[in-house]
């Protein structure tokens, strides 16, 4: 059966591949789209440390990529009188200049005990050539029944850049424990579009494939048993978004592992997702084979055969001029060691804009998705999260 979830995550990414080469090659416009460093900008309220803890429970919407919206074509400048003469009085561009500040939190808690905290502020800088650079830093903590608690500082510093259609980003950095040794991160992505956009007037994407591969290397941020541990891991796969049509999207990530215990595991996620006005109907799928369960040595969740497979029904709109909410609720089924229970988890999600240049997410879910075996016994999780984006 493991092998067979593997050959099938294989053939699943194979088969979204063919079909996104097929619609590129069946597409006769070749108009030039700039790419991503808007898209990237949006994408980046995807809590990142969900996706390097990469646990089942996190089936986050905002994984799709939001439209591009058309710029307003540039006025013309008044003529010049050619017999006066004009002194300039601009100013020159600066080198750098800070562009925002995005600031996650994230607190999760279970009834087994365990808590994470997540504080992260990320300074984000424009250089004059067009390319970005970002500083992160922040407080996490990690407290576990059992276990002597653990706190961390993370420090990153990263550069992204765009050649051509393709956007590339790279981060290195360390992490400073309380009574742990020091120990360095690293990742890099390479994202590209493999078709021609389609915008309507309006700005409305229409339809488009992006292509993206990813790579990851640092401490494994379970829990504090597994930082304990010093357990880490090197994590790289690519991901797929389709944008199939103006209410339909495909999202599709595939993940292989690789950890310094000597374990491995591979990890497969799809999304489809419909749009019906203000509500949305998805289907969730997610599959986790590890070479070794070494849950008691190492301390991290490691099934060699879990699945879980749901459908979600929400609803996204504006409460008021200054709020936007999201409700959802998935149920579904999971199975771990064969056996099957149910998997539910429930979702809210507020944006609220204080001013022009500064919002701040709030969301909470709880959800009975395991991630930790506990035998016979009932799991649940709760999560709070959040973010504050301030531009300059």
């Amino acid at each position: 059966m493991k092998c067979l979830q593997i050959q099938l995550g294989v053939i699943c990414s194979v088969g979204i591949w063919t079909l996104s080469e097929a619609k590129l090659q069946a597409a006769q416009a070749h108009q030039t789209w700039k790419l991503p460093s808007e898209l990237t900008e949006q994408v980046i309220k995807v809590n990142p440390t969900a996706i390097l803890m990469a646990a089942p429970e996190n089936f986050n919407p905002d994984l799709q990529l939001p439209p591009v919206l058309p710029k307003p074509p540039a006025l013309p400048k008044p003529p010049q009188n050619s017999s006066s003469p004009t002194t300039s009085t601009e100013p020159g561009t600066p080198d750098v200049v800070l562009e925002s500040i995005y600031t996650d939190y994230h607190y999760e808690t279970d009834n087994f005990g365990q808590t994470n905290f997540f504080f992260e502020p990320t300074a984000q800088f424009r250089l004059s050539n067009g390319n970005k650079i970002f500083f992160k830093t922040g407080f996490n903590f990690f407290e576990q029944r059992g276990v002597e608690s653990i706190t961390n500082f993370p420090l990153q510093v990263g550069w992204q850049a765009k050649i051509g259609q393709v956007t590339l980003q790279t981060a290195v950095g360390v992490d400073v424990f309380n009574r742990l040794p020091t120990a360095i991160n690293l990742n890099a992505k390479v994202e590209a579009p493999i078709s021609p956009p389609q915008v309507s007037p309006s700005g409305q994407l229409l339809s488009v494939v992006v292509l993206s591969g990813n790579l990851e290397q640092g401490p494994y941020k379970s829990n504090a048993r597994t930082l304990g541990n010093q357990i880490t891991s090197w994590r790289f796969g690519p991901d797929l978004y389709w944008q199939i049509d103006r209410n339909t999207s495909l999202f599709s990530s595939l993940r292989l592992s690789s950890y310094n215990d000597g374990n491995s595991d591979v990890q497969s996620f799809s999304r489809l997702e419909r749009k019906f006005g203000q509500f949305s109907l998805a289907a969730n799928l997610f599959s986790w084979s590890y070479d070794r369960d070494l849950e008691r040595t190492s301390g991290y969740f490691s099934p060699p055969d879990f699945l879980v497979y749901n459908a979600e029904v929400a609803w996204e709109g504006d409460i008021a001029n200054f709020l936007h909410c999201r409700l959802a609720a998935n149920l579904g089924r999971q199975r771990l060691k064969g056996e099957f229970d149910n998997a539910n988890t429930y979702q809210t999600r507020c944006t609220i804009k204080l001013s022009p240049n500064i919002e701040a997410d709030l969301g909470y879910s709880f959800s009975n998705i395991r991630d930790q075996d506990t035998g016979g016994s009932a799991y649940s999780g709760n999560s709070l999260t959040g973010q504050l984006r301030v531009k300059f």
